[in-house]
């Protein structure tokens, strides 16, 4: 006897969205229970309300008898990888909208999304993976990155926003968000607040978008980015990433799901780029229409990697601003600055240009020895204006002698890692091609000895006191 299929409520949530839109926008509300869907889609107006105990699960198409939203088609794909050129092939998906809302206290269950996609079709694909990724196998490479073809009927994302003006999501909580628990693209006036995200790839990725509070936060991502700011070329166009306010949030990378039930596991050492685990804040690595005016404040980081700023395809990065940030067990360089040559864009993409950088009141803990805190530019574009202030950083210690003689090239065109360059030839603070660095009470110690120098500056010019 064939086991009857759960009954699907798709059809049901999207006609209501349809009857609250239509009438001129309301509140649609799932009441607790568990709720088995394809895609939904959002339409201005119209707030989604999860109920406390209400499960809104991704369904599975190899068991429920359906599909995803096709991802819809994109001339502009080219530039970045499959899951940041698509929002339909969702869980749930809106473009063009005003004035929406999805909200708690109820639950995202993405148990059949897929977290898994195809790289971009850049033809040059110089920098499309890290470096630490080099060792993987063919076979081990193609499940990481399908071909386009794998994707049809899957969904690879819990919510992806398109265009969205005014739109907030809050009291949430997602688990299993598949590639990006949430996507959102080109929005402005966007909230997101008070989620709680333990997810096996990307938690929150904001991309294109301009007046954005993320706040209230706590994300677990072990395998891939927490909070991250893009500025893709997703659609078609150049946009800045700017006014995002990141602030109240905590990010880590304990082993999936071990946030939620509290068991916080270790388990987890590698990360599917063969780095340590991730769980970090993020801006980059797509950064071809910049950033302006960030700041991120009063965040804790816990067994994760540390603060990434990178500009690799282009665009300007500036006036960023991160303070009263707290680091635990850090995976690899607490602080990472990074210009780099990728270009991934069309023909004539510029080199990208980072400055008036403000790192201050940062106190980062157990740190692995391999990587220092790296501010590395370019000699054609120096990250300029950069001041450390206020910065407490203690490691492990223990690095070998031999890393002290180390001097790794520039290596622009590779994807931004603090692992492309090695271990570094400082334990401390490793500083390259940077115009005005000024340092103000930076404490560097290590619980065990290590024998490379604390600090170590190449093509630096510190700015001269007043």
């Amino acid at each position: 006897m064939t086991e009857a299929r759960p009954a699907l409520a798709t059809e049901a949530i999207n006609a209501a969205i349809a009857h609250a839109h239509a009438r001129g926008g309301g509140e649609v509300v799932l009441p607790a229970g568990r709720h088995l869907s394809f895609s939904i889609r959002l339409l201005s107006g119209v707030t989604l309300r999860l109920e406390e105990g209400c499960v809104l699960e991704a369904a599975d198409p190899a068991l429920h008898g359906g599909a995803y939203d096709p991802a819809e088609p994109n001339p502009y794909d080219l530039w970045q990888d499959f899951g940041h050129s698509h929002w339909r092939n969702s869980l749930i998906w809106g473009e063009d909208l005003e004035d929406v809302a999805i909200l708690g206290p109820g639950r995202i269950d993405g148990a059949g999304l897929t977290r898994e996609g195809p790289g971009s079709r850049w033809s040059r694909q110089a920098g499309e993976f890290p470096l630490s990724m080099a060792g993987l196998s063919a076979e081990a490479m193609a499940e990481l990155s399908p071909a386009i073809e794998a994707m049809a009927g899957l969904g690879n994302k819990a919510i992806a926003l398109k265009r969205a003006k005014r739109a907030r999501i809050e009291g949430l909580t997602i688990f299993r968000g598949g590639h990006f628990a949430v996507l959102a693209t080109g929005c402005e006036d966007l909230v997101l607040r008070d989620l709680v995200i333990d997810t096996n790839r990307d938690g929150l990725d904001i991309d294109a978008c301009r007046d954005v509070l993320v706040s209230g936060c706590r994300v677990n991502t072990p395998n891939d980015d927490a909070i991250v700011l893009k500025s893709s070329l997703a659609l078609g166009e150049l946009i800045a990433t700017e006014r995002v306010t990141i602030e109240h949030c905590e990010v880590s990378g304990f082993d999936l799901g071990s946030m939620l039930d509290g068991t916080f596991g270790r388990t987890q050492q590698l990360a599917p780029d063969q780095d340590r685990v991730t769980g970090r804040i993020k801006l980059g690595t797509e950064s071809n229409g910049g950033f302006r005016d960030i700041a991120i404040r009063d965040c804790r980081f816990v067994r994760s990697r540390g603060l990434a700023l990178e500009v690799v395809d282009g665009g300007t990065m500036e006036n960023v601003l991160a303070e009263r940030l707290t680091l635990e067990e850090v995976t690899t360089a607490p602080i990472f600055l990074r210009v780099g040559d990728r270009r991934r864009g069309p023909e004539g993409t510029p080199l990208g240009t980072m400055r008036n950088i403000a790192l201050r009141d940062i106190v980062a803990s157990d740190i692995l020895p391999d990587y220092a805190a790296t501010l590395a530019g370019l000699p054609a574009s120096p990250i300029t204006n950069v001041t450390l202030s206020n910065i407490h950083l203690s490691y492990r210690g223990g690095g070998q002698a031999a890393w002290a003689e180390r001097r790794p090239g520039d290596l622009p065109q590779a994807y931004p890692e603090p692992s492309m360059f090695g271990p570094s030839p400082a334990h401390g603070l490793w500083a390259r091609h940077v115009d005005g660095l000024e340092i103000e009470a930076l404490s560097i110690a290590t619980d065990a000895p290590d024998p490379r120098p604390e600090r170590l500056l190449e093509n630096v010019r510190e700015k001269e006191a007043p």
